[in-house]
């Protein structure tokens, strides 16, 4: 057995532990242990994929294997990760592990909700390990599937709504993904469905590509917030439990922008090179609007969750400048939106949690009351907006160096558009920090209000380091990134 199945099966075993389990002791020391064993096996995974490719291994993917499912359509179990890939399951790691302390005080069928957040752990990893476009797609479905419950059962607010609104735009997401990747099998020849197959055969024509890049790019695209399909997010962050909401946010959203980069992109770069314009228009559309949208909201949920439509629309900006630098820019945006988007997300729901309250024009003076918190809310901020030293700026400096290399005046026009949301989320992270955490107390109640208990501080704590860990060092998953992204960039420009 390939041991990167681990990563299905540890989440696998996860649901049978809580299947068993009587008692909320169990539930939680299931939750830990499953979600350590990730976290511990995406660090070894990091080290062994290093350590070969630091002895010489330039293999595109790494500890590969295949096993036939359906052979009639080519359909396999075939496993493979390259540096991108390595990335994000370290990411995906990360959340499920601070998720499970954000989530524990949950009360409410408590076995229930964490069955459904292993069921999507379990999509997320699969579709990361494996590089059968059929079998990303299943994985795909598996990751969708639990958020309707999770919102519309354990949310809040207009939660049957949003979980409603959530669902069906995804699905009709699904269906044009599925379209698209039926298009690029029967198109290629039907004799595999495996992503590097297809790529070394290079036999999709033309025509053929221009009909079904849209289908895919948007199918991946609408995961990834891409404008106008972007109004399903800010209803779903606003109405998802914590952790939910770290998970969809900081992980679930990265699979549109890892797909349309290794399917979409990678295997129609003609088509890409052809239509990327009309995407880079709307990407951009993204960043911007995004931006503006949360200097309007007074949800501390929807300023977070419209902070996300642009920064995920700048990953999705980033990888259709289809060079290595911009692409590589793009992952570690993927990384550090993940880990601070995750940061934010789990310090709103520990202050909604006191506060009984997200609405910004009801909350000040919480830095007298709730000081760590607080002090976290304003390094997750200082993140968000690109502060030196903090993953932010490493993502948002690669991406925009990587854009203006390119020297027509379209590219140069859209790339200083989009760099207009640096300042933007400045204002609105700014503004939102001295409303809420100075000035006084206006609500009296609030003072009777306690700091973060012990697992709400491990749960921050960790991110932070992260997020501050990949700000101060970033040359390593930097270069293991940039190394990965390399054969996409060749096949979308040695055409």
């Amino acid at each position: 057995m390939n041991f990167l199945t681990l990563f299905v099966l540890i989440p696998l075993l996860m649901i049978l532990g809580l299947w068993l389990s009587r008692n909320i002791k169990q539930i939680r020391g299931v939750m830990v242990v499953g979600s350590t064993l990730l976290l511990v096996l995406a660090g070894v995974l990091t080290y062994l994929y290093l350590a070969a490719r630091g002895a010489g291994d330039t293999a595109e993917m790494l500890f590969r294997s295949d096993v036939t499912w359906y052979a009639p359509l080519n359909i396999k179990y075939s496993l493979g990760v390259d540096g991108i890939s390595v990335a994000m399951l370290l990411l995906s790691a990360v959340i499920v592990f601070t998720g499970t302390f954000a989530s524990w005080q949950m009360s409410v069928q408590t076995k229930e909700y964490f069955l459904w957040f292993c069921l999507l752990s379990l999509g997320v990893f699969g579709f990361f390990i494996t590089i059968d476009m059929f079998a990303m797609f299943m994985f795909y479905e598996i990751a969708l599937i639990p958020m309707y419950l999770l919102i519309g059962v354990w949310g809040s607010g207009k939660k049957e709504y949003a979980a409603m609104k959530l669902t069906l735009m995804l699905m009709g997401a699904s269906a044009m993904l599925l379209v698209g990747i039926l298009g690029i099998y029967f198109c290629s020849g039907a004799t595999s469905m495996n992503i590097l197959e297809i790529a070394k055969m290079h036999n999709i024509p033309v025509d053929s590509q221009l009909i079904f890049f849209p289908l895919t790019f948007l199918g991946f695209g609408v995961l990834g917030a891409l404008f106008p399909f972007h109004t399903w997010s800010p209803d779903g962050h606003a109405s998802a439990p914590t952790a939910v909401s770290m998970l969809h946010a900081g992980v679930l959203m990265k699979l549109g922008g890892y797909g349309c980069f290794r399917i979409a992109m990678y295997l129609m770069p003609e088509a890409a090179n052809q239509l990327g314009w009309i995407f880079l228009i709307l990407t951009s559309i993204s960043v911007v609007y995004g931006a503006f949208s949360a200097i309007v909201q007074k949800d501390l949920k929807y300023i977070n969750a419209y902070s996300s439509v642009s920064h995920c629309g700048l990953v999705l900006f980033a990888i259709l400048m289809m060079n290595q630098t911009a692409s590589t820019g793009a992952i570690i945006q993927m990384l550090s939106h993940g880990l601070m988007t995750a940061l934010f997300f789990a310090l709103i729901g520990m202050i909604y949690g006191r506060t009984h309250t997200r609405d910004i024009r009801e909350l000040s003076g919480l830095m007298k009351i709730m000081p760590f918190l607080s002090v976290c809310y304003v390094i997750a901020g200082l993140a968000n907006l690109g502060l030196p030293g903090l993953s932010g700026f490493v993502a948002e400096m690669t991406i925009f160096v990587g854009s203006f290399e390119h020297t027509d005046m379209f590219h140069r026009v859209v790339t200083i558009i989009a760099t207009t949301s640096i300042v933007i989320t400045a204002v609105y992270i700014l503004r939102l920090v001295g409303k809420v955490l100075y000035g006084n107390v206006e609500n009296k109640e609030h003072l009777k209000l306690t700091d973060a208990t012990w697992d709400e501080r491990f749960s921050v704590i960790c991110l932070i380091v992260a997020v501050a860990g990949l700000g101060i060092a970033p040359l390593w998953i930097s270069n293991m990134i940039s190394d990965s992204v390399l054969p996409v960039v060749n096949a979308l420009t040695n055409l």
